[in-house]
């Protein structure tokens, strides 16, 4: 059995999103917006099934100003965490949740 693919190199544009190049070969790009959405903090997941289970639910509010990400961490060799400019910033994108998420849907 092979080892998951890992990134070989990892790019944090502000208003692009984050680009990564896995060690298979293979690239993947994620917006800032999808990102955020998708983030798998514990508040962000609540929200996504509050939403399906409701699609009435009032959303918080948010800002006018553009959503940006203003910086992003390693966590140990298997994550990392964005910072973005509406302060969230408690999501945890393991490598194996990005591949899930590829929007080229191109990840094995």
């Amino acid at each position: 059995m092979s080892a998951a693919p890992r990134p070989a190199h990892l790019t944090l544009h502000p208003t692009d999103g984050l680009s990564i190049d896995w060690n298979d070969g293979s690239s993947s790009r994620y917006g800032v917006a999808l990102l955020r959405r998708l983030s798998p903090s514990a508040e962000a997941r609540v929200l996504r099934e509050s939403l399906a289970a409701n699609p009435l639910t009032v959303l918080p509010a948010g800002s006018d100003a553009p959503l940006t990400a203003l910086d992003a961490e390693l966590v140990g060799t298997y994550a990392v965490r964005i910072r973005f400019s509406d302060g969230h910033s408690t999501g945890l994108y393991s490598w194996e949740y990005l591949r899930s998420i590829d929007p080229a849907g191109t990840a094995p």
